[in-house]
């Protein structure tokens, strides 16, 4: 089934409702910054050492590559399998309320359970991290029972620390079912004319802002 929103698209529209309909409906006009882009890569080897330690996983996204609507019956297939033995997946697709997630490692204990775990590179334990991995537990936990929920990042020297986080989590559901129905309404109308300002860059650097800076330098020509 198609997805509507995914994680990165719900972290953009708590940014930016303008941010979230161009990334929905006109992503190619996103421009990276080098920096950026080093920041992605950094995150990527980050993420890979981290999968380093779960020998034998299986990675979904190698098989699938960028077919991610098919993810989350892949997923499915996996862990409702008749081998029953503990097993970890990488990319682990789940699709709930038109939002999909990829939980970076998943692991499947004996008795079904889920550990996940949302790698990032960052040392610092971030209030955007934990909206990333809130909207992650949110949707998981309607699709699985999640065991334990752990985010993992950076002690400063490369190493892995570990923050259970499932209870925080939990108490966020209302507020990420509330955000999600605020963005599905956002989608149905047209481009929103959200006006320039400090939350093009921050959290994050959005990939917009020329888009929107052209639009104000029209204005001021016209």
């Amino acid at each position: 089934m198609p997805h509507l929103l995914s994680k990165s698209k719900y972290i953009r529209g708590l940014q930016c409702e303008r941010a979230l309909w161009l990334d929905v409906f006109n992503p190619r006009i996103a421009r990276y910054s080098a920096e950026q882009m080093r920041r992605f890569d950094r995150g990527r080897e980050f993420e890979y050492a981290f999968k380093d330690t779960f020998p034998g996983g299986i990675d979904i996204s190698a098989e699938l590559k960028r077919n991610v609507d098919a993810y989350p019956e892949r997923t499915a297939q996996l862990l409702d399998g008749t081998d029953k033995s503990p097993l970890t997946l990488f990319e682990a697709g789940f699709l709930y309320d038109d939002v999909l997630v990829l939980a970076d490692v998943v692991h499947r204990n004996a008795d079904g359970s889920l550990d996940v775990y949302e790698v990032k590179s960052g040392n610092v334990l971030s209030d955007t991290y934990k909206r990333d991995a809130a909207l992650q537990h949110y949707v998981i936990s309607h699709c699985r029972e999640i065991n334990k929920f752990s985010l993992v990042f950076n002690d400063g020297n490369g190493s892995f620390l570990k923050e259970n986080l499932t209870e925080e989590l939990e108490s966020q559901h209302d507020e990420i079912a509330s955000n999600i129905a605020a963005m599905k309404e956002i989608l149905r109308h047209g481009e929103p004319a959200t006006p320039t300002g400090q939350h093009c860059l921050e959290p994050y650097a959005c990939p917009y802002q020329h888009y929107c800076a052209q639009g104000v330098r029209q204005m001021s020509l016209f």
